[in-house]
């Protein structure tokens, strides 16, 4: 039985790369997958990613082995993974709030032309 225990890895160096992420998860099971979170606008690191297992025991050896253990210098934290939450829209244009737009009044003096 598959269960596909998701884990949170953080304080990744920059330079860790998804298939090096992978590497380093390895011995400790199958993975079925490895992704090294990239900034959406600069598409550099943002320092996370996350690692599929195929099992909870494999994950749970994972975490035992690796949370605060340093790569390249680095401190990493490994933890399952928590679902992501939802969040409200943030900005863009929305029709029933919309403040803005042409007003043709403020352009006629007040003299009534």
């Amino acid at each position: 039985m598959i269960f596909l225990t998701k884990l949170f890895v953080g304080g990744l160096p920059y330079s860790v790369t998804s298939d090096e992420l992978k590497d380093i998860f390895a011995p400790f099971g199958a993975i079925l997958s490895a992704t090294v979170v990239n900034d959406k606008f600069t598409g550099r690191s943002r320092g996370f990613g996350f690692v599929e297992m195929d099992s909870d025991e494999e994950a749970q050896k994972a975490i035992q082995n690796l949370n605060e253990s340093e790569v390249s210098g680095r401190k990493i934290v490994v933890s399952v993974a928590k679902p992501r939450e939802e969040r409200p829209s943030q900005g863009g244009f929305r029709r029933d709030n919309y403040q803005g737009g042409y007003n043709g009044d403020r352009f006629n003096d007040k003299r009534g032309r």
